[in-house]
C-alpha cells in the first residue's frame, strides 16, 4: 500500500467534504488490526454532488485525465463500483456506492479516527464484522474473527 498516496487521497476527501467510509483491509489497519493490502476501499454516498466532490478530490492528488471516466451514472447504476488505478500504478482505489444487495452507503456505521494530522471516516468494527463474517474468502472470515475477538462483537 502506498502510504503517502493514501494519506493525500484521504486529506483531499476531507478537504472536499466527500461523504465516504474506508472499509476493507485499510479499515482494519485503522482499527489496530494489521493486515497487508494493496488497495484503498471506499464506500461513497451515492449522490451526483458527492461523486463530483470525489472526482475533484482525486483530481487534486492525481494529474490524470482518466478521472473524467468516473461518472455518477456508473456509481449510481446497476454495477455501482469503479476501480481507479492512478497513473503511477502503485496501488488502486476501489470505489463503491453499493455492495450487491447486502450493503448500501446508508446501511454502514462509520467512526472518525485519527490518521496523523487528519480525522478520517472509517467503517466501524461492527460494520466491518457484518461485511466480512459471511463471505467465502478465508481471509475475510479470519478478519471477522479478529474483529469479533478484539472488539467483543456478537452475532446479531
Amino acid at each position: 500500500m502506498d502510504y503517502e498516496a493514501i494519506k493525500l487521497v484521504l486529506a483531499a476527501l476531507e478537504l472536499e467534504d466527500v461523504r465516504y467510509l474506508v472499509f476493507g483491509a485499510a479499515a482494519l489497519n485503522f482499527h489496530g488490526l494489521a493486515r497487508f493490502t494493496e488497495d484503498l476501499d471506499l464506500f461513497v454516498e451515492p449522490t451526483p454532488e458527492n461523486i463530483a466532490r470525489l472526482k475533484r478530490a482525486l483530481a487534486s492528488v492525481f494529474n490524470d485525465p482518466d478521472l473524467e471516466l468516473i461518472t455518477a451514472d456508473d456509481l449510481l447504476g446497476e454495477y455501482p463500483a469503479v476501480q481507479y488505478v492512478p497513473p503511477d500504478g502503485t496501488f488502486h482505489i476501489d470505489i463503491l456506492t453499493r455492495l450487491g444487495e447486502a450493503f448500501r452507503f446508508g446501511d454502514l456505521e462509520g467512526v472518525r479516527l485519527p490518521f496523523e494530522d487528519l480525522l478520517v471516516s472509517v467503517a466501524s468494527p461492527a460494520t466491518l464484522y457484518r461485511m466480512k463474517r459471511d463471505t467465502v474468502r478465508l481471509k475475510d472470515r479470519a478478519d471477522a474473527q479478529a474483529l469479533k475477538e478484539r472488539f467483543g462483537l456478537e452475532d446479531e
